[in-house]
């Protein structure tokens, strides 16, 4: 699993994963993905694009990075997950958690918005 970081002008970060979010990917990309969802009112997207896999340890790795970023005033969205990707997200239910949208002007949005 590969991470890479950039900032909107906007100053909204966009993490995107590419690769399987098994206990591998998980272990490789965690520590990098939690220090970019540390501090005070941090919006960001997480672009799941280049994502083929998705297990339970990657929901969790979402899952507690979006409650630590809410605790914080932060937020979180998932853009454009593939459709095995979302069809796991939705049979979770993780979109009540982490708002899933398919551009990134709609992300962006809601981000800024809140």
């Amino acid at each position: 699993m590969e991470l890479s970081f950039s900032e909107s002008n906007n100053g909204i970060g966009i993490l995107e994963l590419q690769g399987r979010m098994d206990i591998m990917g998980v272990n490789a990309v965690e520590t990098k993905f939690a220090a970019y969802c540390s501090g005070e009112n941090v919006r960001v997207i997480v672009d799941m694009s280049g994502v083929d896999y998705l297990a339970s340890i990657g929901i969790r790795l979402l899952v507690t990075n979006a409650k630590s970023l809410k605790s914080r005033s932060g937020k979180m969205v998932i853009l454009n997950p593939t459709p095995d990707v979302l069809s796991v997200l939705e049979i979770t239910d993780i979109p009540a958690i982490i708002p899933v949208y398919s551009n990134r002007e709609s992300a962006e949005a809601v981000l800024l918005g809140s």
